[in-house]
């Protein structure tokens, strides 16, 4: 490995930037596709010091990925031949079906129907009205992942989109969520994304309207996951000689937190984030 994650697993209240992951319409799950499940499996055991289990047959290339032995994320073959690989986000719902509909009556897609995943849950697919995909688990025998909010754990989401208003629109006939927190990150202005009636201290992401050289370069709508870390930049150092695509170097966001973004050799977008107890306080 190239390099050692410190303090894996810390519970450290720095981290506590996901508040609604028990909720219905709040993030419970993580998973990854990618063309070459070994070599991904290889990348994140450098940047953050994961393991990949194997689940069912080896050929079908499903499995976990566990730091010290609780569940960060799923990871399995890309569906579509040649396609690239992608990070998806999974939102909490109680009936995926109703979802389904909910999704196509605000104008979105469904990219793949409600579906058992054994007996661990029920799983969807969706893109919504500006082109950006994200999914949805409906617990049974898994609820959720084992770790969130802490050292080389999923611990924020954004949507970075094209049409911030269409998008809140969106979301908030989708799930039971209030976007009408905005703060202003450098540029960006971010719309946080808390449960309805619950106030701020229950929020899990933000949407983040795409600026128009973002635009001009092409940037199209996505959900972004970002992961806790205690080494914003050991990270990058990690993921640019495992072959990732430096998108954000690290930066110091003033009063926010130190963060980066990448490009995993396969396609697959993600952010990291070196917070601090003003974090939480902040957002």
């Amino acid at each position: 490995m190239l390099w050692e994650p410190p303090d894996l697993l810390t519970e450290d209240e720095e981290y506590a930037m996901l508040t609604a992951t028990h909720v219905p319409g709040g993030p419970n799950w993580l998973g990854l596709t990618t063309p070459d499940t070994a070599a991904s499996a290889a990348f994140y055991e450098a940047a953050f010091g994961w393991t990949y289990e194997p689940v069912g047959p080896e050929e079908r290339g499903f499995g976990l990925f566990r730091l010290a032995g609780r569940v960060v994320a799923s990871c399995g073959p890309s569906v579509e031949p040649g396609a690239a690989g992608e990070w998806q986000i999974y939102f909490r719902t109680v009936d995926a079906e109703a979802t389904a509909k909910a999704v196509e009556q605000a104008g979105g897609t469904v990219r793949f129907p409600a579906h058992d995943v054994l007996m661990a849950g029920r799983a969807a697919g969706f893109t919504d009205p500006t082109g950006a995909r994200f999914a949805v688990w409906q617990p049974r025998e898994v609820d959720s992942l084992d770790a969130v909010n802490t050292a080389g754990a999923l611990c924020w989401t954004e949507l970075y989109t094209t049409d911030a208003a269409a998008s809140k629109a969106f979301y908030g006939a989708v799930f039971p969520w209030d976007t009408s927190w905005e703060i202003e990150v450098g540029s960006h202005v971010l719309a946080v994304i808390c449960s309805s009636g619950a106030g701020r201290e229950a929020q899990h992401g933000a949407v983040m309207q795409l600026l128009p050289e973002n635009l001009a370069a092409g940037s199209r709508s996505e959900w972004h996951p970002y992961f806790a870390t205690r080494d914003c930049d050991g990270v990058a150092t990690a993921a640019a000689e495992r072959g990732a695509e430096t998108l954000i170097p690290p930066i110091d966001v003033p009063g926010v937190a130190r963060v980066a973004m990448f490009r995993d050799p396969f396609g697959s977008v993600f952010g990291v984030m070196q917070a601090n107890a003003r974090t939480a306080e902040g957002r």
